[in-house]
């Protein structure tokens, strides 16, 4: 039986900030993204290393 919608029941993602509504997008090397899939909580992981890589970023003052 499919969910309706507008239903306020099933799995709901709980994360520390909310999500931009642009995606990032890059094209990697053969092979990366099925190797990349099988890390586990793979996307959280790559935003906490994007998020530590713009910090490392000299500051325009």
């Amino acid at each position: 039986m499919p969910f309706q919608k507008g239903n306020q029941l099933g799995a709901k993602k709980r994360l520390k900030r909310p999500l931009d509504k642009e995606t990032i997008a890059f094209k990697g090397y053969e092979g990366q993204k099925e190797k990349l899939k099988a890390v586990p909580d793979w996307q959280e992981r790559l935003r906490e290393f994007v998020e530590r890589l713009v910090s490392e970023l000299p500051k325009n003052e």
